[in-house]
């Protein structure tokens, strides 16, 4: 594993927590921020690694390959808990960090540190945030808690009081294409994806990992574009199939949003490179046809519906206020 721990990007948070290793002052617990698919999983166990690894090629890096830090990658190992809701969306319960507890006051089995990693800490409930918080102020010396949360924001204050803070940011689209193209990702392909996935190595992972997930996208963007001039009878009958799954309309919301950013852009005129750059004709034309005002309502009422969906309104009725809140063009 090289010095970077096989990352793109965050260099500044690998130092520091290399640091740590290597000095003996690992904090006992951290909070990992940024936005979904920025690589924040990753971060965390390669930490895990660089603390439990058994044949470290120098202090803080992980050698990637012993038991451990293999055990570790797959979130197999002994001495590391994952917590998470059950999807996306869903909801962290108390009983889950009780469970937890039960494992972090025991000893480590197999290792320096046991280590508990909580993704996406912020759909946790708030019995579940306060059991974590008593963990906090209990959590033995050898125990390493890593929060991951889309913004601190979204966290109890003095939970966050509690941890060492790293914001991560996305990398630029440039590094990550570049990325690609060394993993044999043909280049037009690799641009393509560099920028849907806004330099978040994560989100561009998957792109990769997953073949169906760009043909959903342009299914999705397909049928937004026709459904601009669909009658309120199309939209409706549109709008019950999309609101039968909680994790479908979740991602077309989220591409909808990305391409109506692009739109907002160019109504703006600004230089800022579209995302959706091989939808760059029909955007530029819907842009024409648009002004500011109008394309920001557009993001800003897909905002709105994007925080909804994981506040659990009524998913029929907000998909029928989300396509009727489209404008006509």
């Amino acid at each position: 594993m090289n010095s970077n721990w096989d990352l793109i990007g965050h260099e500044w948070a690998v130092d520091m927590l290399k640091k740590h290793v290597a000095n003996g002052t690992t904090r006992h617990a951290y909070l990992f921020c940024g936005p979904p698919g920025l690589g924040r999983r990753t971060l965390a166990l390669r930490f895990a690694q660089a603390l439990n690894c058994t044949s470290p090629s120098e202090a803080g890096i992980p050698c990637g390959t012993c038991r451990d830090c293999k055990q570790i990658d797959a979130m197999q190992h002994a001495d590391l808990s994952i917590i998470q809701a059950d999807a996306e969306g869903g909801t962290l319960k108390v009983d889950q960090i009780r469970e937890m507890r039960k494992t972090m006051i025991l000893k480590p089995y197999m290792s320096k540190f046991r280590v508990a990693v909580f993704l996406r800490f912020h759909e946790a409930n708030d019995n579940a945030a306060n059991a974590l918080l008593k963990t906090l102020e209990e959590a033995p010396s050898y125990a390493v808690l890593i929060l991951t949360a889309d913004n601190p924001e979204q966290l109890l204050p003095t939970i966050v009081s509690r941890c060492e803070v790293l914001r991560l940011r996305s990398s630029s689209t440039h590094e990550v294409k570049k990325e690609l193209e060394n993993r044999g990702v043909e280049s037009e392909r690799a641009r393509l994806i560099a920028h849907i996935s806004g330099g978040r190595m994560g989100y561009a992972n998957r792109l990769i990992e997953d073949d169906d997930l760009l043909d959903k996208r342009e299914e999705r963007l397909n049928d937004m574009l026709t459904l601009l001039s669909a009658s309120r009878v199309e939209k409706f009958s549109y709008a019950d199939k999309l609101a039968r799954d909680k994790e479908t309309m979740r991602q077309a919301v989220t591409f909808w949003l990305s391409y109506w950013r692009d739109v907002m852009l160019r109504t703006a005129q600004a230089e800022t490179a579209l995302v959706n750059i091989d939808r760059n004709m029909e955007i530029e034309d819907l842009a024409g046809r648009m002004d500011l005002s109008s394309s920001r309502k557009v993001v800003g009422n897909l905002e709105n519906a994007l925080e909804k969906i994981d506040r659990n309104v009524n998913p029929r009725l907000l998909a029928e206020i989300i396509l009727l809140d489209l404008p006509k063009v």
